[in-house]
C-alpha cells in the first residue's frame, strides 16, 4: 500500500452555524415581541422599591450555589474514588450514602434537617450555651448542608464513572514512569476524570441553581423569597414571576457559558 493511499485525510472541523438562520430570526422576533408586550402592558412601578432586596437575594442565591457546589464537589471526589478503588467497607458506605440521598426528595432532606435536627439541638442546654448556638438557631446552616450533601451525592456518582472511565493504559504508563500513587492521582487520574465529568458537572451545577429556591421554605432569604414577598405586598402574579424567570435564565446562561469556556480551554486530543 502506497504512502498516499494509507495517509488519513486531515480533519476539517464543521462550519459554525450562522446566527441569522430563518428559524433563529423567527425565535428572536418572537422573544422581542414578548419583551415589548411585557414592558408596555404590565406593571413595573414596584421594581425600584424592591431593587435593593432583589440584588441582595441574587447575591445570597449565588453565594449558596457556589459554596454548596464547591464543597460538595470536594466531597464528591473521595466518594467517587473509594467506589472504584476501595476498601470495600468505605465503598459500600459511599454507595449507601449516594443511594439514600439520590433516592429521597431534596425538600424532604431539607425539612428533616431543619425541623428534625434543628429542633433536637434546642433540647440540650449544653448546645444552647455553646458558641455554635447563634449559628445553629438560624436556618441557613441547614439549607447549606442539605444542598451540599445533595450535590455531593449526585456528583459522587458522576465522579465514580469518570474515575472508572480513565484508560488503564495511562495509569500503567504513569506507574512504569516511576510516579508515586499520589503523584499519579494528582497529575493524571484526577485531571482526566474531571475533564470527562465536566459536561455533566455543568448540568449538575445548573440543577443546583434551580434547587436553591427550596431554602426559602425554611425562611432563608434568597431571590425566590424576595419575589414571594413582592407578590404578597403588591398582589401581582405575573410580573414578579416573569422577572424571577428572567433572573434564573440569565444566571443559567452565565453558568453554561462559563463551563463551555472552561471546556474549550482544556486541551483535548485531536480527532
Amino acid at each position: 500500500m502506497s504512502e498516499e493511499t494509507s495517509a488519513l485525510p486531515a480533519y476539517i472541523p464543521p462550519k459554525a452555524r450562522s446566527l441569522f438562520e430563518p428559524h433563529r430570526l423567527f425565535l428572536m422576533a418572537v422573544f422581542l415581541v414578548i419583551v415589548f408586550c411585557a414592558i408596555c402592558f404590565m406593571r413595573w412601578d414596584w421594581l425600584p422599591r424592591y431593587g435593593g432586596r432583589l440584588a441582595y437575594g441574587v447575591w445570597q442565591t449565588l453565594l449558596m450555589l457556589f459554596c454548596t457546589a464547591g464543597i460538595g464537589f470536594l466531597l464528591a471526589v473521595p466518594i467517587g474514588l473509594v467506589q472504584v478503588t476501595g476498601p470495600w467497607p468505605l465503598a459500600w458506605l459511599a454507595r449507601i450514602f449516594c443511594t439514600i440521598i439520590r433516592g429521597t426528595p431534596l425538600l424532604l432532606q431539607l425539612w428533616l434537617l431543619y425541623y428534625g435536627l434543628g429542633s433536637l439541638f434546642s433540647q440540650y442546654p449544653e448546645i444552647r450555651s455553646s458558641f455554635l448556638w447563634p449559628y445553629l438557631r438560624q436556618a441557613w446552616p441547614y439549607g447549606f448542608t442539605a444542598l451540599m450533601i445533595s450535590f455531593a451525592a449526585y456528583e459522587g456518582e458522576v465522579m465514580r464513572g469518570a474515575f472508572a472511565g480513565v484508560p488503564r493504559g495511562e495509569l500503567e504508563a504513569a506507574r512504569a514512569f516511576g510516579m508515586s500513587r499520589f503523584t499519579m492521582f494528582r497529575r493524571i487520574w484526577l485531571p482526566r476524570a474531571v475533564h470527562r465529568a465536566l459536561p455533566t458537572l455543568a448540568g449538575e451545577t445548573v440543577l443546583q441553581l434551580k434547587s436553591t429556591p427550596l431554602v426559602a421554605t425554611i425562611t432563608v432569604i434568597d431571590v425566590y423569597a424576595v419575589i414571594s414577598r413582592v407578590r404578597q405586598d403588591t398582589f401581582l402574579t405575573y410580573e414578579p414571576l416573569l422577572l424571577l424567570a428572567l433572573i434564573y435564565l440569565c444566571l443559567t446562561g452565565i453558568l453554561v457559558a462559563g463551563f463551555r469556556l472552561l471546556e474549550n480551554r482544556i486541551p483535548a486530543r485531536g480527532a
